[in-house]
């Protein structure tokens, strides 16, 4: 008798970074508040995790990041003359981000050590069951959403589901890539990661791209882990552990991945979506036209 896998209710989002590539626009605003088209960037990663059936939020935050908290809690001021002017469409865009009750978490990453600590950092939140990472810096265009294509594979396969993309070889070397065993179509099996391994040593050109279902064995291991690259407390080093005792499986997703987290990114990420909007994307074709 096969066992399903545990349900995936939880997610973490790490937003404690500083937004170093983006100064001086997060020098008072987080940058996962900078704005794409008319929405903050954590609009869209929160959207994602609720399609995929996320239950609960964990937000793990720094100082500085109040704002994140008050983006999804009643504006009542503002709501108030929404109201009285009849600005009911508008108004109701608002309310359908705001946080349900228990839906989110907020807990403090005190030290910039890395993401592995910043996820380590939820982990009496998380409990013992599985959970996904969302890098709220990467906006994933795609339909269905990103975390939900994952959540599918992971409802199917269990273990570990890491979402990953092609990157040109040359450029390998920037990034965490995986180490497949076999593939099937979108599907790798995986027999070990590197984290910004040394250009042309990448064991492949399959990069992973900010969205993970992990088992919360994770945890233990990322107490323990000593510093990696950049001086940090490394995911993929505990992740690259914990596949000697549970299966990994990266998935390909479909979609358009931007990132948002630097300059050149995100305003590729405003250009892009705003072409894609019914109501905007007329009037933001013909202004860019008319600056090239």
């Amino acid at each position: 008798m096969t066992t399903s896998p545990a349900r995936l209710r939880k997610a973490v989002l790490p937003v404690a970074g500083l937004g170093t590539r983006v100064l001086p626009g997060t020098k008072t605003t987080p940058k996962e508040l900078l704005n794409v088209v008319d929405r903050p960037i954590l609009s869209y990663i929160v959207e994602e995790a609720r399609e995929a059936g996320i239950e609960h939020i964990v937000f793990v935050t720094g100082r500085a990041k109040q704002a994140i908290e008050d983006y999804f809690d009643h504006q009542i001021e503002l709501e108030a003359q929404l109201l009285a002017k009849g600005k009911i469409e508008l108004l109701e865009a608002m309310n359908a981000e705001l946080a349900t009750a228990g839906e989110m978490s907020f807990t403090r990453q005190m030290q910039p050590k890395g993401l592995g600590h910043a996820v380590w950092c939820a982990r009496d939140i998380i409990g013992h069951e599985p959970f996904a990472v969302i890098l709220p810096d990467v906006i994933v265009d795609s339909q269905p959403g990103a975390l939900k294509q994952l959540a599918d594979l992971y409802a199917e396969v269990g273990g570990n589901v890491i979402g990953v993309e092609a990157v040109p070889e040359a450029a390998a070397h920037k990034y965490g890539i995986i180490d497949p065993s076999a593939q099937d179509g979108r599907r790798f099996a995986m027999k070990g990661m590197v984290e910004k391994p040394k250009q042309g040593t990448a064991p492949s050109n399959m990069s992973i791209s900010g969205r993970y279902i992990l088992q919360p064995e994770i945890f233990d291991l990322l107490e323990t882990q000593e510093r990696g690259a950049g001086g940090e407390i490394q995911l993929t080093d505990a992740m690259d552990r914990l596949m000697k005792t549970q299966s990994f499986t990266a998935y390909e997703y479909k979609g358009v991945t931007h990132d948002c987290g630097d300059k050149i990114g995100l305003l590729r990420a405003n250009v892009a979506l705003a072409l894609k909007r019914p109501d905007l994307g007329e009037a933001a074709r013909a202004a860019i036209t008319a600056l090239l």
